[in-house]
């Protein structure tokens, strides 16, 4: 079995390269041309957000055909193939890939909405990989899914509103926005249709960060080892304050500290830091 998931992912080059990962592009659709979300480093993408304001580019999803290319060749290899894309509360690529599939007429392409993006996306299409890679069928990588789903968790704050309202992503988070876009929301996915959602609000971005840490504290037991993955754009002091809250909120078995992709960073802006955190025993299943 082959898997297939999205830029939206946030995987690193050592996941997709060790567990055999495909990733279908998200596209950056800059006035001068449109770039692979992959194809640019997370510095140059910055540098050519902010230059480009008040304006910001605009982005897309790979196309049913594209779907239909990267199934036909992960076909030729495989005898399945395990997609698992981003939200379909937040973006149109689960819709491609199903197209895609269908043009095909294969029973063999099983799609996975993730019902969420980034970290949380991650740790799905993780600890699918591995369990393709210690032979699981695919029935049983989807319950998993499942587990990993409803245990997991991505809260996110970002220093400014402007970057969700100018792209159109704003959602749920409307009422926030509408009076004081210099709010630093609490906003996390929603379980049940994968939208956006504010869990809470602060003046300043330190206190978002501590109350961050309080959601997720709340969420978890202290007995329960978690892997915990710090997500930022351009803030890596913030990210390492928010890393030290969660060393004391929780109970940390692993933490890292990544950059959320340039896709995603079209959306919120560089102020943008936040956590995707699981349970470490849903992964220790996998063998």
């Amino acid at each position: 079995m082959k898997i297939v998931t999205d830029s939206a992912a946030d995987l690193t080059p050592e996941d997709i390269t060790s567990l055999g990962i495909d990733v279908a592009p998200l596209y950056i659709q800059f006035p001068d041309g449109e770039v692979r979300s992959e194809d640019i480093t997370h510095d140059e993408f910055y540098r050519r957000l902010e230059n480009m304001q008040p304006k910001i580019p605009t982005t897309a999803q790979a196309s049913a055909d594209g779907f239909v290319k990267i199934y036909e060749k992960l076909l030729a290899a495989s005898e399945e193939v395990l997609s698992v894309h981003i939200s379909s509360g937040l973006s149109g690529t689960v819709d491609a890939a199903r197209s895609g599939a269908a043009k095909l007429g294969s029973k063999a392409i099983h799609i996975v909405d993730s019902l969420t993006l980034s970290g949380e996306q991650r740790f799905q299409v993780l600890a699918a990989a591995r369990a393709i890679q210690a032979g699981w069928p695919v029935d049983a990588i989807r319950t998993q899914l499942d587990k990993i789903r409803a245990a997991s968790e991505v809260i996110y704050t970002l220093d400014t509103l402007s970057y969700l309202a100018r792209g159109g992503r704003i959602g749920r988070v409307q009422a926030l926005a509408s009076s004081l876009l210099d709010i630093k929301p609490i906003i996390t996915v929603e379980k049940s249709d994968g939208k956006y959602n504010t869990v809470g609000k602060s003046r300043t971005l330190g206190r978002a960060l501590d109350e961050m840490g309080r959601y997720l504290e709340k969420r978890y037991s202290s007995q329960l080892p978690m892997w915990i993955s710090v997500m930022h754009g351009k803030f890596g002091e913030k990210a390492s304050q928010m890393a030290e809250i969660l060393q004391r909120n929780l109970n940390v078995a692993k933490l890292e500290i990544l950059r959320i992709s340039p896709v995603l960073g079209v959306h919120t802006g560089p102020g943008i830091v936040g956590a995707a955190v699981m349970p470490m025993e849903l992964m220790e299943e996998i063998r």
